[in-house]
């Protein structure tokens, strides 16, 4: 981007969480500033340059909703990322609309939040060559163009913010899936980086595990909150839910990677999935990925009729399904992503 320092600011109430991204962030190399409340944060930007800033949706005082207006206003330029428990994605959607660029879910996972500040300033580093670019223009139809590109690129943000609010209202009915999106939406991304994806298959397959069940939505509301099994009618309509999914993302055409991996995520690595019986290669990588996590977070999280299981004992479980209904590959990346994270916990519990 360029030589200037980059400044962070840290907005989180909880001193641990503040204290272990700082030094995490300076180790990475760069300036960072901390703040406890909305109102500390205010002053932080109204006596110096940041560049990014690091915001809890959940503070006293001004929360984070309220206070992403107000940081833009003193510092347009500014890169938001939003820090989230997972029952508060809603209201870390509403702040995208507002003017976030992202959001990250707690707890976070150092390397991911390293890869999500990098994402998020050169979003910033786009908006602002964007600026200048229009300072520049002297041509009033050149001029129209890059306002209208800028207008699309607005829009197709608010429309996956917006697109994620219907899915966490759809999943808020029932309290066994509350946040089932945002868990697979943030383990999908950890393990697309351990499979050696860039940062632009990393945010597709992240923006797919946001929106994957967003089909449920054409889902009759009896058969989404059956406690007991489906019946061979019954689950043939719930199967649709990845052609409603795909066809209500449709008219995005620049989520054309990520409509691919809605349609797929059912498919299995044998060919028996649904809804086009792909295998192997043939489903989307995104789609593969997907796939597995879901059935991760289902063994992980209570259900009416099971009690969830411990993470390494739920991806053992899963090993019986490697080659015919999960890839190979992507389990033992999902393996590599679940102990590393068990080994954090570990570290956090050991150093209290």
């Amino acid at each position: 981007m360029n030589d200037a320092p980059v400044t962070l600011l840290v907005v989180d109430d909880d001193e641990a969480i503040r204290s272990s991204m700082r030094k995490y962030l300076v180790l990475q190399g760069y300036e960072v500033s901390v703040a406890a409340t909305g109102e500390e944060a205010l002053a932080v930007l109204g006596r110096q340059k940041v560049t990014g800033m690091l915001l809890d949706v959940n503070l006293p005082g001004i929360n984070g909703v309220e206070l992403v207006p107000r940081v833009l206003e003193l510092e347009p330029n500014i890169a938001i990322l939003m820090l989230t428990g997972v029952n508060d994605a809603t209201s870390a959607a509403l702040c995208m609309q507002r003017g976030a660029l992202d959001y990250l879910i707690k707890p976070i996972d150092l390397s991911h939040l390293g890869r999500a500040i990098q994402s998020a300033l050169r979003k910033r580093h786009t908006l602002l060559e964007g600026q200048q670019i229009n300072q520049w223009l002297k041509d009033e139809v050149a001029l129209r163009v890059a306002e209208k590109r800028l207008e699309q690129a607005n829009q197709e943000r608010i429309s996956i913010a917006t697109l994620e609010a219907l899915v966490n209202a759809l999943e808020a009915k029932d309290p066994y899936l509350r946040g089932h999106s945002a868990r697979v939406a943030d383990l999908s991304a950890s393990v697309a980086a351990q499979l050696g994806g860039n940062d632009e298959l990393i945010e597709a397959i992240r923006t797919g595990g946001r929106l994957h069940d967003i089909g449920k939505i054409g889902i009759r509301e009896e058969i989404l909150n059956k406690q007991g099994p489906l019946t061979d009618e019954e689950y043939e309509h719930v199967k649709q839910h990845v052609l409603v999914g795909s066809q209500i993302l449709a008219p995005l055409v620049h989520l054309a990677e990520v409509i691919t991996y809605v349609r797929s995520h059912h498919e299995r690595w044998d060919g028996f999935g649904y809804p086009d019986h792909l295998a192997g290669d043939a489903i989307p990588l995104g789609a593969r990925v997907i796939g597995t996590v879901e059935i991760y977070d289902a063994l992980t999280t209570a259900r009416p009729y099971q009690e969830k299981m411990p993470s390494e004992i739920a991806v053992e479980r899963m090993r019986d399904l490697v080659g015919t209904v999960l890839d190979p590959v992507v389990h033992e990346a999902l393996e590599a992503v679940v102990s590393h994270r068990q080994a954090l916990v570990f570290l956090d519990d050991a150093t209290g």
